[in-house]
């Protein structure tokens, strides 16, 4: 392994993305010193990855765990660019050799609908915070903010995400109905789904009163972002791709018997008494990727609660220049940051997607056996860890070309390095990181945590 020394390069975020590319940068020499907004590196793994998926979060949570520890690397958590940490100060006058941003895509979509974000805790819930929340809610330390989960909520999206947060108030709507009959289930037993559960104890779940929610998209069930056809694809190939999120939306009503609209658009607010109680819809008629609204078709949705579920995109962060909801990164190859010459981007705050999925290269057969997996509606007993294979593998390919643009700056003298080291030691004593990796990992994991 090559010397650590002439290089230093600060990385925001240190998830699938970020610690791929502080293990290239420290297996080629060059010191790396990863800012982590968390206590814990894992990113939307432990925060947006719903905690039914145990045993492959435990996995990924080991493999970064085993980059960050890697000579070379230094890790500094709970401090969050733009509110512990400046932009520009971090830029211009820490020192770096460069700054790689890797942090994600963590803001939800605004729902689209004027007014609607005064809303947000009176009846509007986004997509982030209530995974968040269904992840943590169960550990004994968890002081987040609590939210319910009632039956026949609404949920606006369509994506993979959307199909996650439907998953979630069917679960806890249908556990909380057999405790009332005096059947004891576990999240797991039913994320096997509902009427599996059910049938050998004799339980028809229609009998157990639940409405359920309702999931509305905007465009055809065919062209809800569920599977993607290969690139260039012929006619054929997206027809088949359709075919599959058609097969791909059934099985997951099946399983867990949520409601499904597609064709409907949000365009207005009904508030009663201070609070969001439902939407105002629209019917729409799809050509290509328009949709537009019908006159005509208006009408009204109430609900308790309205999840909004369309997309995930970087965070605002001060002093960060953007267009429109993405950061000014030019160049895809090579992302750097438009009027900086040492300031790269890597991962999904580069593509501006949220979701673990979307940002993947695979082939039709390939991608659909892992996104059914995912949404746990396969035959492939839930295993995706190639989807993170992918992941890594299109992170450590742009860590390659910025490792490259990295050499092109100027080498730091060992004085430049001791003052960084100190800066970056202050940092991790403030926020009572003073051991080693492993320690603090122990540390900071809640006991409980599932």
């Amino acid at each position: 392994m090559a010397e650590h020394g002439q290089y230093y390069v600060a990385i925001v975020g240190g998830a699938v993305s970020g610690s791929v590319a502080a293990e290239l940068l420290a297996d080629h020499g060059i010191r790396v010193a990863v800012f982590e907004q968390n206590k814990r590196p894992y990113g939307k793994i432990e925060d947006g990855l719903p905690r039914w998926h145990a045993e492959q979060r435990r996995q990924e949570y080991r493999r970064i765990d085993a980059r960050l520890k890697k000579p070379g690397i230094q890790f500094i958590p709970s401090v969050k660019l733009g509110q512990d940490l400046d932009f520009r100060d971090l830029c211009d006058h820490w020192g770096f050799s460069a700054v790689i941003l890797a942090n994600g895509a963590w803001r939800d979509r605004d729902l689209g609908v004027p007014g609607a974000e005064q809303y947000v805790g009176k009846g509007l819930l986004y997509q982030n915070p209530f995974i968040h929340w269904y992840n943590h809610k169960s550990e004994k330390g968890y002081s987040g903010p609590q939210y319910d989960a009632p039956d026949e909520a609404l949920v606006v999206g369509g994506g993979l995400a959307s199909i996650d947060v439907v998953k979630i108030l069917q679960l806890e709507n249908y556990a909380r109905a057999l405790q009332a009959r005096g059947v004891e289930s576990t999240l797991h037993d039913l994320e096997k789904g509902i009427p599996a559960f059910c049938k050998p104890r004799g339980i028809d779940p229609a009998s157990l009163g639940v409405k359920g929610c309702l999931l509305i998209y905007r465009r055809r069930e065919q062209d809800m972002p569920l599977a993607q056809p290969p690139e260039n694809a012929t006619p054929e190939q997206i027809a088949k791709t359709e075919h599959v999120r058609q097969k791909m939306i059934r099985l997951a009503r099946d399983r867990y018997l949520f409601r499904f609209q597609d064709r409907r658009m949000a365009t207005g607010l009904i508030v009663e008494g201070g609070r969001l109680t439902g939407l105002k819809l629209t019917e729409t008629k799809v050509e290509g990727r328009k949709a537009d609204p019908i006159p005509g078709s208006e009408h009204e949705l109430r609900a308790p609660l309205v999840v909004s579920s369309i997309g995930s995109v970087p965070e605002a962060i001060p002093g960060v220049a953007m267009k429109g909801e993405y950061y000014t990164f030019t160049d895809d190859n090579l992302p750097r940051y438009a009027g900086s010459d040492h300031v790269f981007g890597v991962g999904n705050v580069v593509t501006g997607q949220g979701n673990i999925r979307v940002s993947l290269d695979h082939s039709q057969k390939v991608t659909t056996q892992l996104i059914e997996n995912y949404m746990g509606v396969g035959e492939g007993g839930g295993d995706f860890s190639g989807l993170y294979a992918s992941a890594e593998a299109r992170a450590a390919a742009r860590a390659t070309a910025v490792e490259e643009g990295v050499k092109t700056l100027p080498a730091l003298s060992p004085s430049q390095v001791a003052a960084l080291d100190q800066r970056i030691r202050s940092l991790q004593q403030r926020v009572g990181y003073t051991s080693d990796y492993d320690s603090w990992i122990a540390k900071v994991t809640p006991p409980d945590l599932e």
